[in-house]
């Protein structure tokens, strides 16, 4: 069941004695495409800043729902559990994000991602923005700031496609793989579980 407000995220469990544990975002969602039912823990990576970089060592931990994109493009189709970014440059041309969790590395992206909400947040930069205006943005990625912005759009889809005049390349969870012109993605609700 997705987070709802007002309401604990997730179950208090005893720690399991060997829970396999994903370094990255793409390592655990090698682990989430192998056994969507096993439990995992995570160690480094978006999802693992998402969840306030846990340190999992205490006796009792807490089993997590977590959210998965679900991918299908022109280039073959993928699990993602952090984001997906299509994009050929950063300082020019289009750029989308496709975001389950709110940050990649140190930007706050999408202030309002969730790893659980049901939902992703879409970002278009458009691709008219200038160099000197992306630079001002990109000062402000850390903190969320960069938003709201006329030349940013942010929306709220459990699914959608991304159809592009011209082919992008595309990053899932930091994992670069061909360029694409289609991209649609399914947010899948309590996809799998957590331990941390």
């Amino acid at each position: 069941m997705t987070i709802a407000k007002g309401h604990p995220w997730g179950d208090e469990v005893a720690r399991p004695e060997h829970v396999a544990t994903a370094a990255s975002d793409a390592e655990l969602a090698g682990f989430v495409t192998a056994d969507p039912d096993a439990l995992v823990g995570v160690s480094g990576g978006d999802v693992f800043s998402a969840l306030g970089r846990p340190a999992g060592r205490a006796p009792m931990s807490r089993r997590l729902p977590m959210d998965a994109l679900r991918i299908s493009t022109d280039a073959g189709d993928f699990v993602a559990v952090a984001h997906v970014v299509l994009r050929n440059q950063w300082w020019s041309g289009p750029l989308f994000a496709v975001m389950n969790v709110g940050s990649i590395g140190r930007w706050n992206v999408a202030p309002a991602g969730h790893p659980n909400d049901g939902r992703a947040e879409v970002v278009e930069v458009d691709a008219g923005m200038t160099l000197r205006t992306r630079l001002q943005v990109r000062r402000r990625l850390p903190t969320g700031t960069h938003l709201p912005h006329p030349q940013i759009r942010v929306r709220p889809r459990a699914e959608g496609t991304i159809e592009l005049d011209r082919p992008l390349g595309c990053w899932v969870d930091g994992m670069r793989h061909d360029q694409v012109q289609r991209v649609t993605f399914t947010v899948e609700a309590d996809a799998y579980a957590l331990i941390c």
